[in-house]
């Protein structure tokens, strides 16, 4: 039912019945007109609207122009296209900001006859309703309906405010300044000095092997909690690490997030100093129960680093190769971590199981004595602060970063960090296995500090402190893995550089490494099985580790980082995926350990270990040979894709065309706004 109808039957039937057929006629034709009038009066508003918009698009671009005025002719000044930046020469800049103000000006005009057009149609239906309700009201206020009469008052009252507002000149709202980094600023973390950057890289890795170190610090005083606390249930006594691994699932849904919205550094710090903490109150846990809460509570404060350190990489190195290299180096310390907590607490708890969490607090200690000088790199939280000190320096409230700009709330958060990697873990197939293979390989590599102390105490009759050295042979391994991947790699830049088609396929760019893991890691499982007999020297099962580590690295360095690649802009979201799922089977499948190794034997128990590891490997070698289906099938990517073509097409169009819409030029942060463009909002 349209709004004429609607509006027809504000006339009751009590007035239908009051007037006759003539005079109720007219009352109608009255209704269709003030209809008519608030129709044309919507119409009206929004071309205002329209018009006051397209004023500020031209104030702002002339405010722009001028500020160009005093920048070197010869500078290069960064013009924003779509959601990307182009730098182009300053009389270009030019150019396309007076080609956009002209149409801006041909905009207006032609809105400014449609607007006075409606504004005349207004003002003949207004000349009808004065002359009808103004001049004969009162011959017929006790007769006619009342509201009819205000209907039509009210409209055009509204009118003549609206008029009266539209004759005063538009008042003049001082634009936002946003502020960026411009080209070579010192500030910017990309700029930062190699020593700088090295220090950066130093303390992530610091702070990641303490968090890994943490997780395995029990492993090796296990028997002397046990009888400390009187516990002798094996499944609870597996607890102490499982529980800090629950704690993993925090870093990537709760601290990732809000380092992009509060700074990597602040978030860094204060989950360190209460990571310190709780592992200082481990070591003066009261009871069991106490001690397994103070566990969690490390494990949750300690997952920032795992979740947040790959970002700080991501800040301050915008070269892709130098930046994979050093997450390269970030996994291996991931890797490092567990192997020596073992051998620290197995020497150390001879003499108590505090000592080796005191032990643990101080080297928590020291590096959070680094961790404080660690500079904030998240590049939009420095320009945040670098427009608080531009507020207060020149006065000027309305300079800003983008990043304050921007809408932050727990919904926006939820959706982000919740919803897109379940979704992901649900419907893409490439998540979906990629977090199986990657859970599987972490529950293994956390299980053997539980199969290890069996196979070296039990079978070897190596002490606690001893029995830890055992995991060295994984360390040596995880590095051997960081040759390869630094040879994989040279390998793939010089490829890139001869434009071999290969290159430009994303399942052979990673997953070869992932293939070569593989087989290697179910090679050191069955080795380490079969050789561990009192038959077999103690050192045939230790060399193990080596195969073992170089297959664990492979996997993870392959499989992540073609998720990484395949997914992009939604890269965060799978990763989150893959964090949580692995450090949930870290926590779970370690439990069933030693019932295992008891049930089926060391050999039989790694055997089965290693079949499962056989099923998964098949899955880089099925990417690579169906992975471009998959992806063709996967609505992430067709979206990606999507993205990746409309930015393409907007490349190719012209320049000018998006000025009028999308003029926004970025400040040289580091001098005065006239050395740069500025984003005018």
């Amino acid at each position: 039912m349209n709004q004429s109808v609607m509006q027809r039957r504000m006339l009751s039937k009590e007035d239908e019945a009051a007037v006759g057929n003539d005079e109720l006629e007219v009352r109608r034709e009255d209704q269709d007109k003030i209809n008519k009038f608030s129709r044309l009066h919507q119409r009206e508003t929004l071309l205002e609207e329209d018009l006051k918009s397209r004023a500020k698009e031209k104030e702002d671009l002339e405010e722009i122009s001028s500020e160009l005025e005093l920048a070197d002719e010869n500078e290069k000044i960064p013009y924003k296209l779509g959601d990307a930046f182009i730098m182009l020469p300053l009389p270009d800049v030019q150019e396309l900001l007076a080609k956009g103000t002209d149409k801006i000006e041909q905009s207006v005009s032609a809105t400014e006859q449609k607007l006075s057009s409606i504004r005349e149609e207004m003002d003949s239906l207004k000349v009808d309703l004065y002359a009808r309700f103004g001049k004969t009201s009162k011959a017929r206020t006790s007769s006619g309906p009342k509201h009819v009469q205000l209907d039509a008052v009210d409209a055009a009252q509204r009118y003549k405010i609206k008029k009266e507002d539209n004759l005063s000149p538009i008042q003049s709202v001082p634009p936002k300044v946003v502020i960026s980094f411009g080209h070579g600023d010192p500030e910017n973390p990309y700029n930062w000095s190699t020593a700088r950057k090295i220090f950066v890289l130093s303390v992530g890795i610091v702070s990641v092997v303490n968090s890994t170190f943490g997780s395995s610090l029990p492993s090796g005083a296990i028997e002397y909690l046990a009888e400390y606390f009187h516990v002798t249930s094996q499944a609870q006594l597996v607890l102490p690490i499982s529980l800090f691994l629950v704690g993993y699932v925090f870093g990537p849904i709760v601290f990732a997030p809000l380092s992009e919205s509060y700074g990597r550094r602040i978030i860094m710090v204060v989950t360190f100093v209460f990571f310190t903490i709780f592992t200082m109150a481990c070591a003066l846990a009261p009871n069991w129960p106490f001690f397994l809460i103070f566990r969690l509570l490390c494990g949750i404060t300690a997952s920032s680093p795992i979740a947040v350190v790959g970002g700080v990489y991501a800040d301050i190195f915008n070269d892709p190769i130098i930046r994979g290299r050093a997450m390269a180096f970030f996994m291996a310390a991931t890797t490092c971590g567990p192997q020596l907590a073992p051998i620290i607490s197995g020497f150390i708890s001879v003499v108590s199981w505090r000592w080796t969490f005191w032990v643990g607090l101080i080297i928590a200690g020291i590096s959070l004595a680094f961790l404080f000088f660690m500079p904030e790199t998240y590049g939009p939280t420095i320009l945040q602060r670098r427009a608080e000190r531009m507020r207060k320096e020149t006065g000027n409230p309305n300079i800003f970063a983008p990043i304050e700009l921007e809408k932050k709330g727990a919904r926006q958060m939820m959706t982000i960090t919740l919803t897109r990697p379940i979704r992901m873990i649900l419907f893409e197939a490439i998540v979906l296995f990629t977090c199986i293979y990657v859970s599987i390989a972490y529950a293994i590599f956390y299980l053997f500090f539980q199969a290890y102390p069996l196979i070296f105490k039990g079978t070897y009759g190596f002490k606690t402190g001893t029995a830890g050295l055992a995991f060295l042979a994984i360390a040596v391994g995880a590095f051997l893995s960081l040759a390869i991947f630094m040879y994989w790699d040279s390998v793939l830049v010089r490829a890139k550089k001869t434009n071999a088609p290969w290159t430009l396929i994303e399942e052979y760019r990673r997953l070869p490494l992932a293939c070569l893991g593989g087989p290697s890691y179910v090679i050191s499982l069955l080795w380490l099985g079969w050789s561990s007999n009192v038959k077999v020297h103690w050192i045939v099962p230790i060399l193990s580790g080596i195969p073992f580590g170089i297959g664990f690295m492979l996997i993870f360095m392959a499989l992540l980082n073609y998720v990484t690649d395949a997914y992009e802009i939604f890269a965060a979201s799978a990763l989150a995926a893959t964090s949580a799922c692995r450090s949930i089977f870290g926590a779970v499948l370690p439990i069933a350990a030693k019932p295992m190794y008891k049930s089926l034997g060391i050999a039989w128990a790694s055997t089965l270990l290693a079949f499962l590891s056989l099923g998964m490997s098949i899955i880089p070698f099925a990417f690579i040979q169906y992975g471009d289906r998959i992806r063709s099938n996967s609505k992430f990517c067709q979206e990606l894709r999507e993205r990746k073509r409309e930015y393409e097409e907007e490349q190719k169009r012209e320049l000018e065309d998006r000025a009028a819409s999308s003029p926004k030029q970025k400040a040289d942060g580091t001098e005065s706004p006239r050395h740069g463009c500025v984003d005018a909002v």
